[in-house]
């Protein structure tokens, strides 16, 4: 039993995070046992699962079925929980919008220490609008009961080669809009190298490629205008090199690639090397005592109406130089509702631009001068930032972004004491 008046955060094994903790330790919940995939009813197309279960788990557990679920992120250790309440996004956003409209119900336990079961409608619909983009600062999802869809065994990808970024942005619009796709994003090169990635669901294939061993898949796309792949290493496939991050840390060298088991070709095993670099600093020293100049993490994801694409895209390429940039169109899935602390325009094409790197800070700039910009670039071209990394609003721009009239009436009905930290201290402080 955790003291009423301390703090408290989840003791994770894994995270998808990438922001530094900072302030007093606070009491950790044991969530081990909070995961696993409770029951999957392949007529009714949904599944009860525990919220602490990873998508790689729950995926083994539908596709047997031929099911999946609506949206799969990218990443296999993303927990179900995690995607609902810090958002999340894959090839299917454009049809199926984000994790969270995919969700029926969900058990929820509060910073109050009661465990509420928060559905679209009933006493507790305000905190099932309110869930997503809370990350944790509400509550925690102990249980949800999601949609599943009928899926092929195969995809059958189709890489697009697009000159310019207006180009690109017409493309993605078209595609999103007739929905004659099953799967869709893309990669940004250069800012005259663009490819729009659609995939098909397909129950043969004349060969299926491998990308979790020597062939690296965003590589692929320049190479071969169609692939295939069976439907698990395609929702995977940005995994094995955590799209193309691996290369940091030299495993994209043949050479050394060779020498790594595949088993430790995944994103978590990256990411753990990265928090213990980022914890204790080896990489800045090491370029201290090579007199490099000092460096600023850019580790974001925006969402962009597809109209403003190529103007982000310009601004992107003249001031922050990051490349390659993953793109992703996302559209609202039901008009109908509204997501309270992360509204988009429920008939607008969004699409969502990863850029996840680092790059010189300008002479006499502070750190955080570039990711000051890209925000305020965002919020000019109305569109939205996730908040899984680092953010440097300050307080009023922040509450009017993110609705703090809806979460603070949310925060002070579930959380009332203050058992989890608030959205702003929790995602821009640190805390």
């Amino acid at each position: 039993m955790l003291p009423i008046d301390q703090p408290v955060r989840l003791a994770k094994r894994t995270s998808n995070l990438f922001r530094a903790r900072q302030g007093p330790p606070a009491a950790t919940l044991d969530v081990s046992a909070l995961s696993g995939v409770i029951s999957i009813d392949p007529v009714g197309l949904t599944a009860d699962v525990l919220g602490m279960t990873t998508y790689e788990d729950l995926v083994d557990a539908t596709l047997p079925h031929g099911l999946m679920p609506l949206v799969v992120p990218q990443l296999k250790t993303i927990t179900l929980g995690g995607a609902v309440t810090g958002l999340g996004i894959e090839s299917s956003s454009f049809r199926n919008g984000m994790p969270h409209e995919s969700v029926l119900e969900l058990d929820i336990l509060t910073g109050d220490g009661e465990v509420v079961c928060a559905a679209p409608t009933g006493e507790h619909a305000a905190l099932f609008r309110g869930f997503p983009n809370s990350y944790g600062t509400l509550g925690y999802a102990l249980r949800l009961r999601i949609e599943l869809q009928r899926v092929a065994p195969f995809v059958e990808i189709t890489h697009e080669l697009v000159s310019t970024a207006e180009g690109l942005g017409s493309r993605l619009a078209e595609l999103a809009v007739s929905r004659s796709v099953d799967f869709l994003d893309g990669v940004v090169f250069s800012d005259h190298e663009h490819y729009v990635t659609s995939g098909v669901g397909v129950d043969h294939a004349p060969y299926v490629s491998d990308y979790t061993g020597m062939d690296i898949y965003y590589r692929s796309m320049q190479a071969r205008r169609r692939d295939y792949l069976p439907i698990r290493d395609y929702l995977w496939r940005w995994d094995t090199d955590w799209y193309w991050c691996s290369r940091a840390l030299g495993v994209q060298n043949p050479l050394v690639r060779r020498l790594v088991p595949k088993k430790y070709l995944r994103s978590d095993i990256y990411g753990a090397i990265i928090r213990f670099d980022r914890n204790h600093g080896l990489s800045r020293r090491l370029d201290e005592l090579r007199g490099k100049p000092p460096r600023e993490v850019i580790v974001q994801d925006v969402e962009v109406p597809v109209g403003r694409l190529a103007e982000f895209l310009e601004f992107f390429h003249r001031e922050i130089g990051i490349e390659p940039i993953w793109v992703c169109p996302l559209r609202q899935r039901n008009p109908g509702v509204t997501w309270d602390l992360y509204p988009l325009e429920p008939e607008t094409v969004y699409v969502n631009l990863g850029f996840w790197s680092s790059v010189e800070r300008l002479p006499g700039a502070p750190d955080g001068s570039r990711n000051r910009q890209i925000e305020e670039v965002v919020a000019d071209l109305h569109g939205r930032k996730s908040l899984y990394s680092t953010a440097f609003y300050d307080e009023q721009t922040f509450w009017a972004t993110y609705n703090g009239a809806a979460y603070s009436a949310l925060k002070k009905e579930y959380d009332p004491r203050g058992r989890f930290a608030d959205l702003y201290e929790k995602c821009v402080r640190g805390r």
